[in-house]
C-alpha cells in the first residue's frame, strides 16, 4: 500500500509536552499542578528516548515543538534548561523549538498590552487541557496545516508513522472534508489492550473491560479507517480546519482527549481512527492509590455526562449511546449507581486490609459524586463562549504583524 496523503505539501508541526516536577528529595507541594507522572528534575525522564526514536521515521518533513511543562512556576527556568539540554543532546535533522513558561508569559503579556486580555486568558501552561490547547495554538502560529500531538512517554517504532498520519488528511472520508484522525497506543509487546486484571470492586466499574471491548471493535477490526468514540491524547492528528474551530475544554478535570472528541462531534466534526497508526506507549508506573484514580474518573465522567445533558442547540446532539461501549457506558443515567456500588465495594476491600484511610477516601468518593463532582455551571454554554474566543484568537494570528511578533517570541 502506498502512503501518500495528497498531491500538495502540508506544513506539519508535531508537539510534545514534557512534564517535570521538583527534585525527588523535595517532592510534591500543595500548590503544585498534578500530572500522572512528571519527571523529577534530578532524573532523566523519557523525553530523550522518544527523541532518539524519531530517527526511525522515513518521513521527517515536520517541525518539532517541545513544551517544557513545570508543575510549579518556581522551577520553570530549571525545567526549560533541562529540556533544552536534552534536546541538544540528540542529533535531530529537524527544526526544533523548546517552548517554556517564559515564552507563554511573553505571549500573554503581548496580548494583554494590545487590548486582548480576554484572549490572553486562553493561554496557559498549567493543566492538561490548557497544555493540549498550546499543542494547537503553537502550530497555528507556525501556520501549520496539521498538528500532530505526541506524548513524551512514547516511542516511534513504525518507519511509516508520519506517512500514515497524513495519509487521509485533505481526502474525503464518508464524503466529509472536515474531520480529525486518531491513532492508538500499543504496549511493549505490541498489544493494544489495557491490563485486564480484575479486583472485586470493579464488578460495578468495569472500565478496563469496556475499554478493551471498544478497542477490539475499533482498533482490532476492519476497515482501516472508521468512526471512533474514543481517542488517545498522545496520538492525535488535527488539521487546521479543525483546530481553528475546536479547542480543548479547560474545565474538564481529566480525559481531555475524549472530551475533545465530544466537543468536535457537537460541531459535526468526527474523529476517525486509523488502525494502522500506532505508537508504543511506555508510561512509568502510576503511584496514585486506587481511590484517587477512581475519583479522577468520577469527576471527568460526571462533567462529561452533564455536558451531554446540557446540549440544547442545533442539529447535532451527541448521545451517550453514540460513544458506546467506551466511554458511553459511563455517561448514562446509571452512573450515580455505578459510583455508589463500586466505592462501597472498594471501601470494604480497604477495610479488610486494615487501611482505614483508604476506606474513608472511597466512601468520600460517593459524597463528592453528589456534590463537588457535579458542575454548577452549564458546561456547553461555558465551552461555547470560550470557543468563540478561541476562534477569535486563531483569526488574530492571521494578522501579519501579530504573527511576526508571536513567531519572534517562540523562536527565542
Amino acid at each position: 500500500m502506498l502512503y501518500c496523503s495528497s498531491d500538495f505539501i502540508m506544513k506539519t508541526v508535531m508537539v510534545i509536552p514534557s512534564y517535570w516536577s521538583r527534585e525527588k528529595s523535595v517532592g510534591w507541594k500543595k500548590q503544585d499542578a498534578i500530572y500522572d507522572h512528571p519527571t523529577p528534575l534530578d532524573e532523566k525522564g523519557t523525553l530523550k528516548r522518544l527523541l532518539e526514536s524519531i530517527d526511525v521515521l522515513e518521513n521527517k518533513d515536520f517541525d518539532l515543538i517541545i513544551l517544557a511543562v513545570p508543575t510549579t512556576d518556581e522551577i520553570s527556568t530549571q525545567v526549560q534548561k533541562k529540556v533544552t539540554d536534552i534536546v541538544s543532546s540528540v542529533s535531530l535533522d529537524l527544526t526544533v523549538s523548546v517552548i517554556g513558561s517564559s515564552h507563554i508569559q511573553q505571549i500573554k503579556e503581548y496580548l494583554d498590552q494590545n487590548g486582548k486580555k480576554d484572549l490572553a486568558r486562553l493561554i496557559s501552561i498549567k493543566g492538561y487541557s490548557n497544555i493540549r490547547n498550546l499543542c494547537l495554538f503553537l502550530p497555528a502560529i507556525k501556520d501549520a496545516d496539521v498538528a500532530i500531538l505526541i506524548d513524551d512517554d512514547e516511542v516511534f517504532t513504525d518507519p511509516l508513522f508520519l506517512f500514515k498520519a497524513l495519509d487521509h488528511i485533505k481526502n474525503p472520508i464518508d464524503d466529509r472534508l472536515q474531520y480529525a484522525i486518531a491513532g492508538y497506543y500499543v504496549n511493549s509487546d505490541g498489544n493494544y489492550q489495557v491490563d485486564s486484571s480484575f479486583a472485586p470492586w470493579m464488578k460495578f466499574w468495569d472500565k478496563k473491560e469496556k475499554m478493551n471491548e471498544a478497542f477490539d471493535q475499533i482498533i482490532g477490526s476492519s476497515p482501516r479507517i472508521k468512526s471512533t468514540p474514543f481517542v488517545f491524547g498522545g496520538n492525535m492528528i488535527i488539521p487546521k480546519e479543525v483546530f481553528s474551530k475546536i479547542m480543548f475544554d479547560p474545565y474538564v478535570p481529566r480525559g481531555e482527549d475524549i472530551d475533545y472528541l465530544i466537543n468536535a462531534r457537537m460541531h459535526d466534526i468526527p474523529f476517525y481512527l486509523d488502525n494502522q497508526l500506532f505508537i508504543v506507549h511506555l508510561p512509568p508506573s502510576k503511584s496514585h492509590p486506587t481511590w484517587q484514580r477512581l475519583r479522577e474518573d468520577i469527576f471527568r465522567f460526571m462533567y462529561e455526562r452533564k455536558k451531554l445533558i446540557c446540549q440544547k442547540r442545533k442539529k447535532i446532539l451527541v448521545q451517550p449511546e453514540d460513544l458506546d461501549p467506551y466511554p458511553g457506558f459511563f455517561l448514562k443515567n446509571d452512573l450515580d449507581e455505578k459510583i455508589k456500588k463500586a466505592n462501597y465495594l472498594l471501601s470494604e476491600e480497604y477495610l479488610s486490609k486494615g487501611d482505614h484511610q483508604g476506606q474513608k477516601q472511597a466512601l468520600n468518593n460517593i459524597k463528592l459524586a453528589e456534590s463537588e463532582a457535579i458542575p454548577e455551571f452549564d458546561p456547553v454554554d461555558r465551552y461555547e463562549r470560550l470557543r468563540d474566543q478561541w476562534m477569535e484568537l486563531i483569526r488574530l494570528i492571521q494578522d501579519p504583524s501579530v504573527k511576526k511578533k508571536l513567531e519572534d517570541i517562540i523562536d527565542q
